[in-house]
């Protein structure tokens, strides 16, 4: 199979997974392919090495399949993944890599930091998150803070019945939400219970669609 054809295949499998999934392939030394998911994104580039301690690393040192939680000291954010070693002719080729976000359980309040000092604030009291001024803010009922979590740090320890990505500066409690109106190229505004409007971007338009079911 000619390599562009192998790389159009493996564009179409990341598609099916983009929503929740990241894929990526490596051969025995460096990754060769990696498609983000909206829900977790390692950055790693085609030519980066492998590193020790990520699943792939441990996949093609033992040549067999490596499934496990790796904490954030790798890529700085912590991930489940699965990793499969494939051969040619008997001879190991490199790995395919499956990678999911890791959802931290047990955790029921955000901790958010006011002039006064901190408040834990139950999830359901949160209405949205949003990055502005390169801060985090959150906003709750009768209460308004910073976090220092990042939202893509958030979208690992929010549950995911109540929170959605939005936007790439939002996360909103969809309990939270008003009123759904469509907006110009094929994207949403949502209004709040609060009055507030926040914009659904057109790249996060059809996984809200799809968790919203609408």
């Amino acid at each position: 199979m000619e390599s562009l054809t192998i790389g159009s295949l493996l564009d179409v499998m990341g598609e099916l997974f983009s929503d929740e999934i990241s894929i990526a392939v490596a051969n025995t030394t460096e990754y060769v392919y990696y498609q983000p998911s909206k829900r977790i994104d390692l950055k790693i580039r085609p030519g980066d090495l492998l590193k020790e301690g990520t699943i792939a690393y441990k996949a093609i040192a033992d040549n067999q399949k490596v499934s496990e939680f790796i904490n954030r000291d790798v890529f700085g954010v912590p991930y489940h993944g699965m990793a499969v070693p494939f051969q040619h002719e008997g001879k190991l080729q490199g790995c395919v890599l499956a990678i999911s976000p890791a959802f931290t359980d047990g955790k029921s309040v955000v901790t958010i930091k006011t002039n006064d000092g901190w408040i834990p604030t139950p999830f359901s009291d949160v209405k949205y998150i949003e990055v502005k001024d390169r801060k985090t803010h959150v906003y709750a009922k009768e209460l308004s803070g910073t976090h220092k979590n990042t939202l893509q740090e958030f979208e690992y320890i929010l549950p995911r019945e109540l929170f959605v990505r939005c936007h790439r500066s939002f996360i909103v409690n969809v309990h939270h939400i008003r009123e759904i109106y469509p907006d110009t190229h094929s994207t949403f505004v949502l209004a709040m219970d609060d009055q507030t409007r926040i914009p659904v971007s057109q790249s996060y338009s059809s996984y809200f669609r799809r968790l919203l079911d609408f």
